[in-house]
């Protein structure tokens, strides 16, 4: 009877996003948004925050969209007493490209007991797009580092956070703006070259090239610098990319810590994802996979209705996983590795 009425209760949840709100919303979990500077591209960045939270604040629901659905959490909720461990969390590129489309795994790492922060890389999703400053890869790592400094600084945050525990998450492009804070150094040939054809990136390339940005044209000349920022103590990157543009001579310097965790059998990975050799030449880097799972995982839960006009309309099967799992099986996975993963290097003794 419980489970049968826990279903109907769901079920009714999922059919409008007021319902949602009020039947979801966790409030242990605070969000907030936070303006900061920028020096490297001369200009403010904005950044999102998840936090454990204490009783307050409004609720709402961030990354709902059309196609996906959104996860809940107390807006400007007052901040739960103690000090955590910091996470900061940078996001891929392209439908998903935003600090709200990784939600589903922001909160629950903030429910947790961390900080979690991500600045919206410019130019990578939402609605100022750029092909130009999403291919500006060396850019990055330096909105991460800006991040840091920014929330060690304010009066709500700084208190609370540990400094000597602070963590890296980079998920698609923002797995190898992980490995870039790490050490690895972008190759500018290489990344000039990326779209000479499609054999790396078929869906990227293509809108580089209609977006008339030519990378050959484009100004590399900080491209190649170290951009390790020594205050991140653990780094884990999932599915990172391109791979095919770090400097695989690089990879030996890292002495920090690393995991990295690909979606896919290894056999079946495209190159720009696969990350099993870079693996066996950093020191200290630990390497897994989850066999049934996809790229498109790391993407928040599709509504049951948008799979089909999904596929229809932009032509790439992103509601789609691997064979046999939902995709709310596989992110319950990688929720759990990644709270294993920073458990395990953050909150240890150190």
């Amino acid at each position: 009877m419980m489970h049968s009425f826990t279903k109907t209760i769901s079920a009714a949840c999922f059919i409008l996003s007021a319902i949602a709100q009020q039947c979801f919303a966790n409030e242990t979990v605070g969000v907030r948004e936070m303006t900061l500077a920028s020096p490297q591209r001369g200009r403010e960045l904005a950044a999102t925050v998840w936090y454990p939270a204490s009783e307050g604040g409004s609720r709402q629901v961030l990354g709902e969209t059309a196609l996906f659905i959104g996860t809940p959490a107390m807006r400007d909720a007052p901040m739960a007493d103690g000090r955590y461990p910091v996470i900061l969390l940078s996001h891929g590129a392209g439908i998903a490209g935003t600090p709200a489309g990784v939600s589903w795994l922001a909160a629950p790492l903030a429910q947790h007991g961390f900080i979690v922060a991500a600045p919206t890389h410019p130019g990578n999703g939402g609605p100022d797009k750029s092909a130009a400053e999403t291919m500006k890869l060396w850019l990055r790592p330096g909105d991460i580092s800006a991040t840091l400094d920014a929330i060690g600084r304010t009066a709500f945050f700084g208190p609370h956070i540990v400094p000597e525990k602070v963590g890296m998450l980079g998920l698609s492009m923002g797995g190898s703006t992980a490995l870039a804070l790490a050490g690895a150094r972008f190759d500018a040939d290489r990344l000039a070259g990326y779209c000479d054809t499609d054999a790396s990136n078929p869906s990227l390339c293509q809108w580089v090239r209609m977006s008339g940005v030519d990378l050959h044209a484009v100004d590399m000349g900080q491209a190649g610098e170290s951009r390790k920022d020594p205050r991140i103590h653990f780094i884990m990157a999932v599915d990172p990319a391109p791979m095919d543009v770090l400097r695989p001579d690089s990879f030996p310097e890292i002495d920090g810590p690393i995991a990295i965790l690909n979606l896919g059998r290894v056999a079946d990975l495209p190159p720009t994802v696969r990350a099993d050799s870079a693996a066996r030449l950093m020191r200290h880097a630990s390497y897994s996979v989850i066999e049934d799972a996809s790229h498109f995982s790391m993407f928040a839960e599709c509504k049951p209705v948008a799979a089909e006009t999904v596929l229809a309309e932009i032509g790439e099967p992103i509601c789609s996983d691997g064979e046999g799992r939902s995709r709310k099986e596989i992110h319950k996975q990688i929720i759990n590795t990644v709270m294993q993963a920073f458990d395990q290097m953050l909150r240890r003794a150190r």
